[in-house]
């Protein structure tokens, strides 16, 4: 018996340090991507300008980094404290913690070099060294020309500074250890030209992260066959949301939709006289910013239509709204 004991106790020892020494590994291994690059971004009107309509219109930096009213159609963001995070995404919204946007304007980034902005955007990681979970999708942003980066961090410089206090976000475990190992250096790609409105269409999808909300997941990883068929749910307070099919099926998705249905549908949130409406407490609602969205130049709205109408249809019935019971 006192052996049995002992090669239970000896078992179980090693576990611990087996399971000892891979957590310290993995807090020392991880995240695996280069130091923050020593680069200064000169902050020019262009690249201002650049970065503004980029911030706004295309990758929502302002619309997840500010708060948003939700209590008014597609949450419309809040024009007090522009880029001072705070806003909450949490368990009950399918994610593994609670991880909170933080400031992005020059009160809190006022000791972060341009090179440390430049690698949490783009690689995940923040000035300290911690992983960023994924739900800001810096895999995308990698992929975006370098010039963007830089254009988005000339303009987040440009922000009033606004004096907030945000928790610290925290992953449930194991995911505190998984998202130490998704980090990775930026694998930037040429912006293409406009004219070439398929490449240039599939930069600007990415740019928007359109496939993050509209693709189904399972345990965090997209559904295979499922891209852009929709059917991510979005927990609200006024219930389920979940996001359409953007899929060229004709009967499911957009592929009745002609180009100018298409704009339009972004374009009727720009009209001067719309006002987003209140909503009651088990109305339709949406986290998709309509109104920040809606404010795309014609010639990127054209090109993200093209793209989306030239990949596969998926039949794929979305149940858009499921009220609390």
């Amino acid at each position: 018996m006192k052996i049995a004991w002992k090669l239970l106790s000896g078992f179980v020892s090693l576990l611990i340090l087996v399971a000892g020494g891979g957590y310290f590994w993995m807090q020392t291994a991880y995240p695996n991507v280069s130091d923050a690059p020593d680069i200064t971004v000169e902050i020019t009107a262009k690249r201002i300008a650049r970065g503004e309509y980029l911030a706004w219109n295309v990758s929502s930096c302002i619309e997840c980094h500010s708060t948003r009213d939700f209590t008014r159609f597609a949450g419309p963001v809040k024009h007090e404290g522009i880029g001072a995070g705070g806003e909450r995404f949490g368990e009950e919204m399918g994610l593994p913690g609670d991880f909170y946007a933080p400031n992005i304007t020059p009160f809190a980034l006022k000791e972060w070099t341009d090179g440390e902005l430049y690698r949490a955007i783009t690689a995940g990681v923040s000035r300290d060294g911690r992983p960023l979970f994924p739900i800001m999708p810096y895999p995308n942003y990698s992929r975006m020309d370098k010039e963007d980066i830089y254009s988005i961090i000339a303009y987040l410089r440009t922000l009033a500074p606004v004096e907030s206090t945000v928790p610290t976000s925290k992953a449930n475990f194991p995911m505190n250890l998984i998202m130490r190992t998704i980090p990775a250096d930026a694998r930037h790609e040429k912006r293409p030209s406009p004219e070439s409105r398929l490449p240039y269409g599939r930069y600007v999808v990415t740019a928007a992260a359109c496939a993050d909300c509209h693709t189904m997941r399972e345990k965090g990883e997209p559904l295979p066959g499922m891209e852009y068929a929709g059917g991510f749910e979005f927990t609200l307070p006024v219930g389920v949301v979940r996001s359409a099919n953007i899929t060229p099926d004709s009967e499911t998705g957009i592929g009745s939709w002609t180009e100018e249905m298409f704009i339009q549908r972004f374009r009727m949130y720009a009209d001067s006289v719309f006002t987003e409406p209140v909503l009651g407490p088990t109305d339709f609602n949406t986290p998709m910013p309509w109104r920040l969205y809606a404010n795309m130049t014609d010639e990127d709205l054209r090109a993200i239509y093209a793209y989306l109408q030239s990949i596969k249809p998926v039949k794929h019935l979305v149940e858009r709204f499921t009220p609390p019971q």
